[in-house]
């Protein structure tokens, strides 16, 4: 009888050793997602971010670059991922929010994912090349006006934030003007400092390092407040056309199915990188405003996001805009 009890103790101890590692989580590398190019505005958040939260977490992060289709490639590659904590995505306005009213995409942006944390939210900046004539935006809009259909905007695919606040600009002011897509906001902004495109609508992330070195104008910021890191930027508002808001937000997320736990640790490695001070000064450089702390929770990304689903799947179907 003996024997057996020490056999069965031996065997308790001996599993609970074997399945110790499946308890412990990270254990091994993980991959975040990033749906764009090297480069651009998510890409960099995401750098950002992953330094910090390897402190936290003891594994370190991959940045994955999944371009395509508007970031719609990269998110559903999440969807189909094992929920284990192991592949995330840094999503944004563009990936869980404007794709669902541009494609028939084969997940569901509210249900197929698990929210971790809302991050940082930046407004738009209307830019134009840095030999452009008019010196403010009433002066854009009138040469923009002089010249229909000849000036050019660059954006980061159908239906991004740039392209349906273009599509708007050009509603509330009467001004015609043609979209070359680019496959993220970094090219489209190089393409705006070599010249070879007229204007820009995209992040304060892509186009502020270039307006504060001059290579590129800045006419207004897409918001009811000026930009901290670029205070001499006047808003839409001041500048001329009222009421003419649009931020780019960002948020994380995990496959559908993912444990509690997981997602716990996983917010809390995020919360403790937004608080950083190096973090926090490198993020609001970039022109990136971070969420309170009581909204970065996993309740309140899912509430962000569905609400912006709201607000502008009905707006982007009424514009008829097409994923390309």
């Amino acid at each position: 009888m003996k024997k057996l009890i020490v056999a069965l103790a031996l065997a308790a101890t001996f599993g609970s050793i074997g399945r110790a590692p499946a308890q412990t989580y990270p254990s091994r590398p993980i991959t975040m997602v990033v749906p764009y190019p090297p480069g651009g505005s998510t890409d960099v958040i995401g750098r950002l971010l992953v330094e910090r939260m390897r402190a936290s977490l003891g594994q370190p992060i991959i940045i994955e670059s999944v371009a395509g289709a508007n970031g719609s490639i990269g998110v559903g590659r999440i969807a189909r991922a094992a929920p284990d904590g192991y592949t995330l995505v840094l999503g944004q306005w563009n990936t869980l929010v404007a794709n669902g009213a541009l494609y028939a995409l084969q997940y569901d942006l509210l249900n197929d994912f698990e929210p971790i944390a809302l991050l940082t939210q930046s407004p738009l900046l209307v830019t134009a090349k840095k030999t452009m004539p008019a010196k403010d935006l009433k002066e854009f809009i009138a040469w923009l006006n002089a010249n229909p259909n000849k000036a050019t905007q660059g954006i980061p695919g159908a239906g991004s934030a740039a392209h349906v606040a273009g599509v708007f600009f050009q509603k509330e002011t009467g001004t015609l003007f043609q979209f070359v897509p680019y496959r993220g906001g970094a090219p489209a902004t190089q393409d705006l400092v070599a010249g070879h495109i007229d204007l820009t609508m995209g992040v304060a992330t892509d186009a502020l390092p270039h307006v504060l070195t001059g290579t590129i104008k800045a006419y207004a910021v897409t918001a009811k407040s000026r930009l901290a890191a670029a205070p001499g930027i006047p808003t839409v508002d001041e500048a001329g056309s009222p009421g003419f808001y649009l931020s780019q937000w960002y948020g994380l997320w995990a496959p559908k199915g993912t444990p509690n736990n997981v997602v716990g640790k996983l917010n809390s490695a995020v919360v403790e990188a937004l608080a950083d001070s190096a973090v926090r000064s490198r993020l609001f450089d970039l022109g990136q405003e971070i969420f309170p702390r009581e909204q970065q929770t996993p309740e309140a990304l899912h509430a962000f996001q569905k609400a912006e689903i709201q607000k502008w799947w009905p707006i982007i179907k009424a514009a008829n805009i097409k994923g390309e």
